[in-house]
């Protein structure tokens, strides 16, 4: 049945339910029926029309049937409220009509009006509450973290939509005066450091926590009591999906690191980043890549004149060219393929598109792959930045921003020890160009290519083991969108040859990363999944480290972003050592890690490799 046909029979039944409503309260009134309709038909007519007029007005014609709710029944509520108005008035100004007939007509057209839009949701919880007592008892025993509006919601759907095999059996919430009560028919049996208590005692398989405006911290502190059971924990994804009414059973996901490293998303200062990106050309160079595609998708918004995407891995480019074209329609956009090794095309594509501000991410990053091909890391990190670095300042670029690493203070493997000396380049061509020049330093950044939770999930789909290369490793992680908005806020505070470091908090030990991993998808460290150690692999140091010692931080306005003290360096010296190693580097030389420590003293070379 079409809308238009559905609204011409409720218009229909309206019509025929208020003349009933009307002939009828006569009738139990025993008034005489021939004598009070003689008296009353016009106003029997102006009252249909009226009713009819009123329910167009508030769209009580335009509600679903199948999702009527309160808001539905306060429209109703204030077009039978006017018609009591009218049916006062009319029984007052009519001398064969009482004001109790007014009372009946109202109530009838009250009830009439509320069966007829509210007859589905009935019948479907109806329905559903038989199919409930006749469930499967191998359904999924599920209890719900949270007895507010995202709590509801989930239960309701669990209760009511066949395409879930879960049942709520209780619900935890930290406030008091909801214990004990009941939400859906759920009763809210205690607080959040009653997990394995209720765990255990309604046979609990799943647990989903269904708190969306909850604190990192708080959800941190729920999500390490579910570790202490075997359940599987998942979460709501975030409370602007409450706010638009797309929470469900579906959306919720597992639990993820990000839930569990127990802080707050740093915040960074939009208009700061307007300042110096708006109107102006961007370029970021490996725009394809986990950083670099971040980048891009947070400088679009900003109002550039024009961003330029340059990468060498054409896939990549497309596919974040095809994310922005969608997302952004009106950016002005150019996605360049090429490589940063190529010193005339990349002269090139600055002479010709003169960039403004260039965010330099390109770069090879894997650090075990790196140890067995140094000549490629230093001809990629270190060739691609003095050819993108010197076409910068040569072409008048106002900033330039280079992605560097953590790895790159005292470095025990070649691809950190390629980055420092890309900062050292950069410190060294802010003395020479009018172009700013700064670094970014980080660490980990969660769900980057090539990172550790992608290498978990994919280990833990497959049945295990998971594989941890020393049970005392730490590392510190961001969040992409994090380390992004950071660099971006760092450009604004660049007054060039300065390194910013990151602050990301306190350092998080991969092996209890991985037992959390294990526990939140539902399985039993060394039972279900197994932890296998397989040692050091060559270059990877047990910690990173922010700073070299010769360096001291100084805050900046942003408390997340420090800056290091700039070092000294021989730019002569520097230079002639830079073509030396570039040269021995596309000789393919054996003693490439020899030569870079030459320049790097404070690397550390790994003979295993």
């Amino acid at each position: 049945m079409n809308r238009n046909l559905k609204t011409v029979i409720l218009l229909i039944f309206d019509c025929i339910c208020y003349i009933a409503a009307y002939v009828l309260s006569i009738l139990l009134l025993r008034r005489d029926l021939t004598s009070s309709l003689d008296e009353s038909w016009a106003f029997m007519v102006i009252g249909v029309i009226l009713f009819v007029s009123l329910n167009f007005g508030l769209k009580i014609y335009s509600i679903l049937l199948h999702y009527a709710g309160f808001s539905d029944m306060i429209r109703i509520v204030c077009v039978t409220s006017v018609m009591g108005v009218y049916n006062v008035l009319t029984s007052t100004i009519s001398g064969k009509l009482v004001k109790e007939w007014a009372l009946i007509v109202t109530v009838m057209i009250f009830f009439t009006t509320i069966i007829s839009r509210f007859w589905y949701r009935l019948y479907d919880a109806l329905k559903n509450a038989g199919k409930w007592r006749k469930m499967s008892k191998e359904e999924k025993r599920v209890m719900i973290i949270g007895a507010g509006s995202a709590g509801d919601m989930l239960i309701r759907e669990m209760k009511t939509s066949e395409k879930y095999n879960m049942r709520p059996v209780c619900v935890l919430d930290d406030d008091p005066d909801k214990i004990n009560r009941y939400i859906n028919g759920i009763k809210v049996c205690g607080n959040t450091q009653d997990v394995v208590k209720y765990a255990e005692k309604y046979g609990v398989s799943d647990i989903i926590i269904a708190m969306p405006s909850a604190s990192k911290k708080d959800i941190s502190r729920i999500a390490n009591e579910c570790q202490k059971t075997k359940c599987k924990v998942q979460i709501i994804p975030g409370i602007y999906q409450l706010t638009t009414g797309q929470v469900s059973v579906s959306d919720v996901k597992p639990v993820s690191i990000t839930d569990l490293l127990g802080r707050e998303q740093v915040k960074v200062n939009l208009d700061e980043i307007m300042g110096y990106i708006e109107g102006k050309v961007v370029m970021v160079t490996g725009g394809g890549g986990s950083i670099g595609s971040e980048l891009c998708r947070q400088i679009s918004t900003h109002n550039p004149k024009m961003l330029i995407i340059l990468d060498i891995y054409e896939n990549n480019a497309y596919d974040i060219q095809q994310e922005l074209i969608r997302k952004i329609p009106n950016l002005n956009l150019l996605v360049l393929i090429a490589s940063v090794r190529d010193q005339k095309k990349i002269d090139d594509v600055f002479k010709k598109y003169k960039p403004k501000i260039v965010f330099h991410a390109a770069a090879h990053k894997h650090v075990p792959l790196m140890e067995t091909s140094p000549n490629e890391a230093v001809k990629n990190n270190v060739g691609g930045t003095l050819n993108v670095a010197e076409a910068a300042g040569k072409y008048g670029v106002e900033r330039f921003i280079l992605i560097s690493t953590d790895k790159a203070v005292n470095p025990t493997n070649i691809m950190g020890a390629t980055k420092r000396i890309c900062e050292m380049i950069i410190q060294t061509m802010n003395k020479k160009y009018d172009t700013e020049y700064v670094a970014v330093r980080f660490g980990n950044v969660l769900g980057s290519n090539g990172s550790v939770i992608p290498l978990f999930k994919r280990q833990i789909l497959e049945g295990g083991p998971i594989t941890v290369t020393h049970k005392d490793i730490v590392r510190y992680f961001m969040t992409i969108p994090e380390a992004v908005s950071l660099v971006l806020q760092a450009g604004a505070y660049a007054k060039g040859g300065e390194i910013f470091v990151l602050d990301m908090g306190e350092q998080v030990k991969i092996y209890d990363l991985a037992i959390n991993m294990i526990k939140l998808s539902g399985f039993e460290p060394f039972t279900d999944i197994d932890i296998k150690v397989t040692g050091l692999r060559p270059g990877e140091k047990l910690y990173e480290e922010r700073l070299m010692a010769e360096e001291g931080l100084k805050k900046t306005e942003n408390e997340k972003i420090s800056i290091g003290k700039p070092l000294e360096i021989d730019s002569e010296n520097l230079f002639v050592k830079l073509k030396e190693m570039l040269d021995e580097a596309h000789g393919e030389t054996e003693q490439m890690k020899d030569i870079v420590h030459d320049l790097v003293p404070t690397y550390v070379i790994d003979r295993r490799s």
